[in-house]
């Protein structure tokens, strides 16, 4: 059964682009989240004096459950999944445009200058983004 591409939503482009700008802060935030759990968190046990802890007891146990439940840690880990796994798929002209495109610190390129950068077309690198942004969207599940 083959599923047709639906157009995306303008919001959820442009989310899946914020994504895209913010992927290395978003993974310094998620390797911060993991560490805190794994070194740096104190007993977060709130059962005050009645009964026991749902909790593993062993130390390795709890560790294991707080990194497998963290909601703010298991979505910043699909987005950078996400991200990784669709650009390591892309051919190295389309990897430039994004590192170019996203993740140039030193200078902000229009689409022309994108486009001599990658040597293409203007027209070419933006179809090459929609494909690309599509492709990530459609990893996460948005729509």
């Amino acid at each position: 059964m083959a599923m047709t591409m639906q157009k995306l939503r303008r919001g959820t482009f442009l989310h899946v682009e914020s994504e895209l700008y913010a992927y290395h802060e978003t993974r310094k935030e998620m390797m911060r989240i993991r560490d805190e759990i794994m070194y740096g968190r104190t007993s977060n046990d709130e059962n005050f004096g009645g009964g026991r802890s749902n909790v593993p007891g062993d130390p390795t146990g709890r560790t294991a459950v707080l990194l497998a439940t963290d909601k703010r840690l298991n979505q910043l880990q699909l987005i950078v999944d996400a991200i990784e796994s669709v650009y390591e798929q892309l051919p190295p002209e389309k990897q430039k445009l994004i590192q170019t495109r996203y993740w140039a610190r030193t200078r902000m390129l229009n689409w022309e200058g994108i486009a001599v950068e990658c040597n293409v077309s203007r027209i070419t690198a933006i179809r090459w983004r929609d494909r690309i942004v599509e492709a990530i969207a459609e990893k996460l599940g948005w729509r």
